[in-house]
């Protein structure tokens, strides 16, 4: 009985949800279970996860490989990000404020990552989203905001905050993994951009 109510529940939502809505539904919902099966996903088990019929992708998206491109330009997509960018305090420390940064960059490259190994390709049956204006709008929004949190300390930068934005996204975007030791934490990875590679009594 419970069942059958929440099954009425759910039609009668349904028709009120506009077919951009739904469309995003449907991507959140597949982006998780394409991390775990890869091209492997099936719309049925999309479908069943979103709680909806399967002919409803098919309503908003033309086939498998349109939703995948559609999820795959989500992770792409540096909104995100840039929401927790903005929402940086600029009157904290220097220090404080790219680690915040750090994280919050992290987060997306780990989920961008997530979806494009899963899918086992580096974009290359979807250059419109992986490789290209994509990626350069991304990147160019990110340097965008990091200026933006390096503009109160201007005067005691060494170079433009626009330069050190770039060098920041460089360190931060290629730093190496090392199999004998864990990965920088965002303060540690700070703190040697910051102030060098040597230890305060080194120098």
């Amino acid at each position: 009985m419970t069942a059958s109510k929440e099954n009425q529940t759910t039609r009668r939502r349904a028709p009120g949800m506009s077919p951009e809505q739904r469309r995003e539904m449907i991507i959140q919902t597949a982006m998780p279970l394409i991390t775990e099966y890869g091209h492997a996903v099936t719309t049925a088990k999309i479908a069943r996860a979103a709680g909806i019929g399967e002919g409803t992708i098919f309503r908003v998206f033309a086939d498998k490989d349109e939703l995948l491109q559609a999820c795959i330009a989500e992770a792409l997509s540096p909104e995100h990000a840039m929401r927790e960018l903005d929402a940086i305090d600029v009157s904290q420390p220097l220090p404080d404020r790219l680690a915040e940064a750090a994280e919050a960059l992290q987060a997306h490259m780990d989920r961008l990552g997530a979806i494009i190994g899963s899918l086992g390709h580096g974009g290359g049956k979807y250059p419109g989203t992986v490789r290209g204006v994509g990626r350069e709008e991304s990147t160019t929004r990110t340097r965008a905001a990091l200026t933006e949190l390096l503009e109160p300390d201007k005067a005691a930068l060494r170079r433009p905050p626009e330069q050190i934005a770039a060098l920041f996204i460089g360190l931060l975007f290629t730093q190496p993994r090392t199999e004998d030791g864990p990965d920088l934490t965002s303060q540690e990875l700070v703190e040697v951009f910051l102030h060098g590679a040597l230890s305060e009594g080194a120098k």
